[in-house]
């Protein structure tokens, strides 16, 4: 039986000010929260059962998965401390039988590429990597054949390596969570935080043997230019047709997406721009943007903007970068 574990406890410091109400699990990015492709790709792979470890602000994640996706098993753990993805999924121990498999997945990241050949692996785990260039800001396998031999975080070499992403497959939860176990216990912390990479450190040296799979890419929606590339890709991906006139003299340039109830009156929309349910959008012209739920902007020229719930922008010709609730508007 396998069941998927996701952490999505980040506060996403880097995301503010958006992150102080909203979870940066469930920004929105090509009409969906970050979580929902993540979700849809569980599905995929055949997987009803989840664990998601919630912190800040979970309930918000609950209430959405529950409604979302009334097709999946949730069950629900909390970390209340922040101290790492691997301290997180340790916390979804009373959830896992120690015979389940188990697909561990971010909860901040958009993957790109087919997850099957890790899911069909053999081994104890299989760790979905992509080889990157310069390998100094990733946690890296070494391989000997196809077999892991060491894992190194933030590595001193530039030289092509493969770079974990953060998918994991385990045959045996027993083997991974004894692992967390003993990594708690002894303290192995990088910089006052548990992560994953030194827990399969201590899988490899109790003798577990790992394989890893090769996925395309992958966007780590942690700040707010990657959360707009993450926008564009999906939308890309979607693709929705011919640049056309929509009523009150308004051009949509696709790839766009718009959802319900949305107003818009005398402007350009696109290329790459979602907006959320609600929005109202006069005399502007936006384009590589997210617009969030019930946003109003009027007389503005955005590119590269992210409008958060609520919020009010007028008159503006800029880069913004504008939580929810918040009013901003220039009258020279």
């Amino acid at each position: 039986h396998i069941k998927a574990i996701i952490p999505v406890a980040g506060k996403g410091t880097r995301l503010r000010p958006h992150t102080w109400s909203v979870p940066k699990a469930l920004l929105h990015v090509a009409g969906k929260p970050i979580l929902g492709p993540i979700l849809d790709q569980v599905l995929e792979l055949g997987i009803n059962d989840v664990v998601l470890v919630l912190g800040y602000l979970g309930s918000k994640i609950k209430e959405y998965v529950e409604d979302a996706y009334p097709q999946i098993n949730f069950a629900f753990a909390r970390q209340d401390k922040a101290e790492g993805p691997a301290h997180a999924i340790h916390l979804a121990k009373p959830y896992v039988k120690d015979n389940d498999e188990l697909l561990v997945i971010y909860g901040d990241t958009i993957f790109v590429g087919d997850l099957t050949e890790g899911l069909k692996s053999t081994k104890d785990g299989a760790i979905a990597v992509k080889r990157v260039e310069d390998p100094r800001r990733f946690g890296v396998v070494k391989m000997e054949g196809d077999k892991v031999i060491d894992v190194i975080e933030k590595p001193d070499i530039e030289e092509p390596m493969d770079a974990m992403i953060g998918i994991y497959f385990f045959n045996h939860a027993k083997q991974l969570f004894d692992a967390l176990d003993q990594m708690v216990e002894e303290k192995r912390m990088t910089k006052g935080e548990y992560y994953l990479p030194d827990a399969m450190k201590v899988m490899l040296e109790n003798g577990c043997i790992l394989t890893t799979f090769q996925m395309d890419g992958w966007f780590d929606c942690g700040k707010p230019d990657t959360l707009l590339s993450t926008n564009r890709y999906l939308l890309e991906k979607k693709g929705n047709g011919q640049t056309k006139v929509v009523e009150n003299n308004t051009i949509i340039i696709p790839p766009v997406y718009v959802g319900r109830d949305v107003e818009l009156n005398n402007s350009i929309i696109g290329p790459h721009v979602s907006i959320a349910d609600g929005a109202k959008i006069n005399t502007s012209i936006i384009k590589d943007s997210i617009v969030n739920k019930n946003a109003i902007i009027e007389n503005a020229q955005l590119q590269e903007s992210l409008i958060g719930e609520n919020a009010v922008v007028e008159n503006i010709i800029e880069k913004l970068n504008v939580g929810d609730n918040s009013t901003i508007s220039y009258n020279g």
